[in-house]
């Protein structure tokens, strides 16, 4: 294992969306050890070719389609996680735009005795990794990250607007909460002059005569609010929001607090 200092550099870790992909992948299934790779998988990648210690040769009939299927997979995947799911059971609430990741499935995304594919392909789109801790129900352990595309007029989130986020008193984390912006094509952050697009619990954020706490984003600081409740956005690109909670109590679970949907100030 390598580590390399990054301070101050611009080191682009994303996943490529174009003919580099099936290089990279070449070279993952190189050098892994074969059971890196479930058995699935590998009937896959002999369908087109990829087997570990051999050329990786397509033809060029074979190019154009490798290239057409990794340019539209991730806008498949994208379309497919914005439209939602028919049985809605991706929300956390009824009343509410936050979807779950794993939209109650396990952290394998084993869901009535089946692999839910489509949702473990949103997941990866715009997170790397799971773990059943993200998905236990335990008070006091593990973590939620219930996220946002949308507004509360279930329009989608747009860098180019004003918002704001109220959170009722006491967020239900025994052990750190965060609230973050992501890109909402690929998971990364959005980049503007600040550190970070996110603030947390132990920035000491003003807070409302309830204990309630208001969040705000978009490409301009309100006047008046302070810059650890603001969350600077891109114009012109959407993006989502999502409340990170880490010792999760009991509040989340049964649905005593319940943070409110981002509102569009600027109408």
């Amino acid at each position: 294992m390598q580590f390399p200092d990054a301070s101050g550099k611009h080191v682009n870790m994303m996943y490529p969306t174009d003919s580099a992909y099936w290089k990279k992948l070449k070279d993952f299934i190189d050098y892994e050890p074969l059971t890196a790779i479930p058995q699935e998988t590998r009937s896959a990648l002999l369908s087109i070719w990829m087997v570990k210690g051999k050329p990786f040769a397509p033809t060029a009939k074979q190019q154009e389609l490798l290239k057409k299927a990794v340019e539209m997979t991730p806008r498949m995947i994208l379309a497919r996680r914005q439209v939602g799911r028919d049985d809605q059971r991706q929300l956390y609430y009824k009343n509410r735009q936050y979807e779950n990741s794993w939209a109650g499935a396990t952290a394998e995304w084993m869901q009535y005795g089946t692999l839910d594919e489509n949702q473990r392909a949103a997941f990866f789109q715009i997170a790397y990794s799971s773990a059943a801790a993200m998905v236990m129900h335990t008070t006091g352990a593990g973590s939620k990250y219930p996220y946002t595309a949308r507004d509360k007029d279930g329009k989608f989130l747009d860098g180019s607007n004003s918002y704001k986020l109220h959170l009722p008193p006491n967020p239900p984390a025994g052990l750190f909460w965060a609230v973050t912006a992501y890109n909402i094509t690929d998971g990364t952050m959005p980049e503007t002059d600040q550190l970070l697009p996110s603030t947390n619990g132990y920035y000491n954020l003003p807070k409302n005569e309830d204990g309630s706490l208001d969040i705000w984003f978009g490409p301009t600081k309100p006047e008046g609010v302070a810059d650890n409740a603001f969350i600077k956005t891109v114009p012109n690109r959407n993006f989502l929001v999502a409340l990170r909670l880490y010792g999760t109590g009991d509040a989340f679970y049964d649905q005593t607090w319940v943070p409110d949907d981002l509102v569009q100030t600027n109408k």
